[in-house]
């Protein structure tokens, strides 16, 4: 796509104006195959693999070629698929096989590796484009969550009588788009609502800064693990990255921190996301700038505290006195 037909298709995923957006994809594939451009060359996260063929009664391969969290997101859409395919088969990063295989739709899983896949199908598709061929519509992306199943597996929080809410906080992605970051100190301050109790489900280098804020690590080995243990948590806090998506796919609730020029699937502006349903967005008003942010984090979750009936007040909070209803029947 040219800069002004990128601006147009990201203007109409953002207001979930998915019919015009489809229209701009239908235009700007034709222009791509016209082009004469080959399939399966160049790096793969710039490969358009689906060229328009027809998916109906065929056997599909569901190429995952971007990150884990558009994996996440894209492969709601199987179930969809497999109601027109005769079978559907998906290449996932290694990371994603356990979970995408208990995916309704999904026939068959099998691990990415580099070179080509050692396996029949009829036509491929990337994860990403599934939407696209499906011509999805608003009340589709919205009505499939959750799509992944609760796993039983996970760490299990440990008790406190004086908390009544567990969060489980992300705070550092990978090199991607470091943006996207949140100093770890200024998440200290969602302490100051009353019975909460921080924990660290932070990966990579940022995972030994958990004792910045304190939290209490909870970082799982895997990602299976990891969607047991977030089910095991009230709350998700999280910068742009898998986790948001994982927790949001799970129905948990979830409340992502974006930076200034957030991704496309994001709205500009507003708490909601048509993606899950279960995530409240906050954004960044300048660039670089993430104390109103985790503030507005803050005020939200006070707000929330005192609306919850298991809470314990302010005062009993701060004495640490208090006892939740919730850590009587542990």
């Amino acid at each position: 796509m040219n800069a002004a037909v990128d601006h147009d298709w990201i203007d109409a995923q953002r207001s979930a104006d998915f019919k015009r957006a489809w229209e701009i994809s239908d235009r700007s594939l034709r222009e791509y195959c016209e082009s004469g451009a080959i399939k399966h060359t160049g790096e793969r996260h710039f490969q358009r693999i689906w060229r328009g063929e027809d998916l109906s009664d065929k056997r599909v391969l569901v190429r995952c070629y971007h990150g884990l969290g558009d994996t996440i997101q894209f492969i709601r859409f199987a179930k969809s698929l497999r109601e027109i395919a005769r079978e559907v088969i998906v290449w996932a990063q290694p990371e994603l096989v356990t979970l995408v295989r208990r995916v309704d739709g999904v026939d068959q899983v099998f691990p990415l590796h580099d070179g080509t896949p050692d396996f029949d199908y009829d036509v491929d598709i990337e994860v990403m484009e599934l939407a696209h061929a499906l011509r999805v519509s608003r009340e589709l992306v919205s009505s499939r969550v959750p799509y992944f199943p609760r796993v039983g597996s996970g760490r299990r929080v440990p008790p406190s009588p004086l908390s009544s809410m567990s969060i489980g906080l992300v705070w550092e992605v990978g090199n991607w788009d470091r943006r996207r970051c949140v100093p770890p100190q200024m998440l200290a301050r969602l302490q100051t609502a009353p019975g909460v109790r921080l924990f660290s489900l932070q990966q990579g280098p940022g995972r030994a800064m958990a004792n910045i804020i304190p939290a209490e690590d909870l970082a799982a080995p895997d990602l299976e693990s990891l969607a047991g243990t977030i089910l095991n948590l009230d709350l998700i806090v999280t910068v742009d990255t898998m986790v948001a998506h994982l927790a949001g796919a799970l129905a948990v609730p979830v409340w992502t921190m974006l930076h200034a020029e957030c991704d496309w699937r994001w709205p500009k502006t507003g708490r909601q996301s048509i993606w899950y349903p279960t995530m409240k967005l906050f954004h960044q008003d300048r660039a670089g700038d993430w104390t109103k942010v985790t503030e507005a984090v803050a005020d939200e979750l006070r707000r929330h505290q005192r609306r919850c009936p298991g809470a314990i007040s302010e005062d009993e909070f701060l004495s640490g006195s208090g006892q939740t209803e919730k850590a009587k029947g542990q």
